[in-house]
């Protein structure tokens, strides 16, 4: 619940907008307030830039009566055991279907929010399929085409890698005179097999907080988990609202938010932009009982430097649990996704 703005407001040192009727005084929000204990008086701009994101948010209808992912619509359940060459496969899209995919659309499902449910049309898992693969990989010369021969996932079976006949075989390549010639197989380039399918559900963040959506859940040979594929037709999925910032440039030395890779309960680890000779990465959060803003403060470099981005992972605890608050960038002040990284579960909440 909002409330309403005091009438009056008397300059302080620090300012961050009118204090308002019953507001805390200990935490740092709408009111005028001094900065977090411990924190930087540099970062005084990251505030007030927070303050009025925050106050700027106002979502849709569709936010809390709707259905609108934060989220990828490919999700994992667990660990999945990850080689390298999986991880590749999993974060490029690359897939092989070893069975039938059933193209009957099935009845509506329900989504499971923590503040109630939704019934939602749904998509054939070939559809579902589809959406999840991105295509073969691409030519690998002196690569196999197909993964080594494993008895659990990441363990080689005596007698070494097995190659697939054809044209997307092992190609011989002819070395030249600046070639090295090489005796080891490189990485290879493989797909992940599929191996079954059948629809089930998976934790996704939400705007509602965390809910069980109905997913196609892919059985794939060369992981120790299924991969997830969202099954709500698109239709019924709601767009991101993209947030409200100020029109003024965002304060030098404080940097934006590229995406929020896990939650853990009160613990948010996500990247940061910085340039590649900014330092002393300071990370920077605004916390409300609605909305939380998240940011980074860097020192910029006196000196030349390359035109750079460098994503920098980072993380800070909050005062509470996450639930269904919206985490808001200092930068754009639209609502940051979870995205899932190469090597993550991208868990939405505990347990994963």
């Amino acid at each position: 619940m909002r409330r309403s703005v005091a009438l009056l407001c008397l300059p302080l040192l620090v300012v961050t907008g009118c204090a308002r009727a019953g507001s805390d005084p200990t935490r740092v929000g709408p009111a005028v307030t001094p900065l977090p204990s411990g924190v930087d008086h540099r970062w005084e701009a990251f505030y007030q830039r927070a303050v009025e994101i925050a106050d700027a948010w106002r979502p849709g209808e569709a936010w809390r009566g709707g259905y609108v992912p934060l989220q990828d619509a490919t999700v994992l359940s667990g660990d999945p055991g990850f080689t390298d060459e999986t991880k590749l496969a999993f974060s490029s899209g690359w897939y092989r279907a070893r069975i039938g995919l059933p193209t009957a659309t099935p009845a509506d499902g329900t989504i499971r929010f923590p503040d109630g449910t939704l019934r939602v049309p749904l998509v054939s898992a070939a559809e579902a399929y589809a959406q999840l693969d991105q295509g073969d990989p691409p030519p690998c010369p002196d690569r196999p085409k197909a993964p080594p021969a494993t008895s659990a996932p990441g363990r080689p079976k005596p007698g070494g890698p097995t190659i697939e006949p054809g044209p997307d075989g092992l190609v011989p390549t002819r070395p030249g005179p600046e070639t090295p010639v090489s005796t080891e197989l490189a990485t290879p380039c493989v797909p992940l097999t599929v191996s079954g399918v059948k629809l089930g559900s998976a934790s996704v963040r939400t705007s509602r907080g965390v809910a069980e959506v109905p997913a196609w859940l892919f059985t794939v040979a060369e992981l120790r988990v299924p991969v997830a594929r969202l099954a709500v037709a698109s239709g019924a999925v709601g767009a991101v609202p993209e947030g409200v910032a100020p029109t003024r440039s965002v304060p030098d030395g404080v940097v934006s938010v590229v995406s929020l890779d896990a939650v853990d309960g009160a613990r948010l680890d996500y990247r940061l932009g910085l340039g590649a000779c900014d330092s002393g990465l300071t990370p920077l959060v605004l916390e409300r009982d609605d909305v939380v803003v998240l940011g980074g403060g860097v020192t910029r470099s006196t000196g030349p430097c390359t035109l750079q981005l460098v994503m920098k992972p980072t993380s800070v605890t909050l005062r509470a649990p996450l639930g269904d608050r919206v985490v808001l960038d200092v930068g754009g002040g639209g609502p940051v996704t979870l995205e899932q990284r190469q090597g993550t579960t991208g868990c939405p909440a505990p347990p994963c």
